[in-house]
């Protein structure tokens, strides 16, 4: 990973809430909301844009930890904001502090955390759980 890295680094991601964001299970809306699920996409998305510039040649990010509290509603066309900001660096696993809100509505909040790993040693991760 390249130099330059530090805690307290931050990334965004706005969305507006669309239909394909709402809360549903096999293609049925539950609640014409923001889905929990758009959420934590969002707040990996917001986290790995972190990491993107910071990444070797052979190297990739992968998600391995996320934790999140969705604590609010959000309806359709709505603008969600997530912030993302690294609050630990250690070898090679970045964590960030995430929030979600709905102007200045907090909605979300959580962790993620990413590994940064050869893009060989991912292959080969990837080939074992194949012939496993």
């Amino acid at each position: 990973m390249k130099r330059g890295m530090k805690v307290g680094d931050t990334a965004v991601v706005e969305a507006v809430v669309t239909p394909d964001m709402f809360a549903q299970f096999e293609g049925h809306v539950v609640h014409p909301v923001y889905s929990t699920v758009s959420m934590v996409y969002h707040m990996e998305w917001a986290s790995r844009k972190i990491i993107l510039p910071y990444l070797e040649d052979h190297e990739e990010g992968m998600g391995a930890a996320v934790f999140v509290k969705h604590v609010a509603p959000t309806l359709e066309g709505s603008t969600v904001t997530v912030t993302a900001t690294v609050t630990e660096l250690r070898d090679h696993v970045v964590m960030t502090k995430v929030e979600a809100k709905n102007g200045e509505r907090l909605i979300g909040v959580g962790e993620v955390k990413q590994v940064i790993l050869p893009k060989e040693k991912i292959k080969e991760m990837l080939q074992a759980t194949l012939h496993s």
